[in-house]
């Protein structure tokens, strides 16, 4: 009884306008493309990370690196433009202000080690399943964004990177979004949606 109720039901789902097809983005295809019509959802989700990356490249540049080596400075500290000076990536030394221009470089920096990834990885799994990409993707970017300004933010605890609490999002996206890729991957070599 159960069991027929419940196939039942899927079926009803399945047949609905709204179904698992529609939801994970196998709805329409667009004319000009020939891709999924949500598939745009995952360029403008990378698009406006890109926008944000720079934007957020500017707080290390225009900001962290002379507040942190003018406090450096101020304290007495010695060779403070060799120390923080380009072309250092990260100043040298280990004094708090140190420690806390390194953090506010690294939480750009950082962004570096997996974006590529995830822009491939986003573009594969949008090509079967763009709705589902755009969510596991939206995902990364929230926990990107608030990990990156918790480490702006750390004052040299590098700790603090993970203090908010969507800083995590990071790793849940980053791992759904391999998900999604993978799947999307496999329903192209055989030719048909295997969910």
């Amino acid at each position: 009884m159960v069991g027929s109720l419940a196939a039942g039901l899927a079926g009803t789902f399945l047949e609905s306008k709204f179904s698992l097809a529609s939801v994970v983005g196998l709805g329409g295809t667009s004319s000009t493309t020939g891709l999924p019509q949500a598939f745009g959802m995952t360029p403008v989700i990378l698009s406006g990370m890109s926008f944000w990356i720079l934007m957020h490249g500017f707080v290390v540049v225009n900001n962290a690196r002379k507040k942190y080596s003018a406090l450096a400075e101020k304290d007495g500290e010695k060779d403070v433009n060799e120390r923080f000076g380009y072309p250092n990536l990260y100043a040298q030394g280990t004094s708090k202000h140190v420690r806390a221009f390194n953090c506010v470089q690294r939480s750009h920096q950082q962004i570096f080690e997996n974006f590529p990834q995830i822009c491939l990885l986003s573009m594969v799994g949008a090509v079967h399943y763009p709705v589902a990409t755009a969510v596991t993707l939206a995902t990364y970017a929230v926990g990107r964004i608030a990990n990156s300004m918790s480490y702006a933010h750390a004052e040299g605890d590098a700790d603090k990177r993970y203090s908010h609490p969507l800083s995590m999002g990071i790793w849940y996206g980053y791992i759904s979004t391999i998900v999604v890729s993978v799947v999307s991957s496999v329903s192209m070599i055989v030719g048909k949606a295997v969910i």
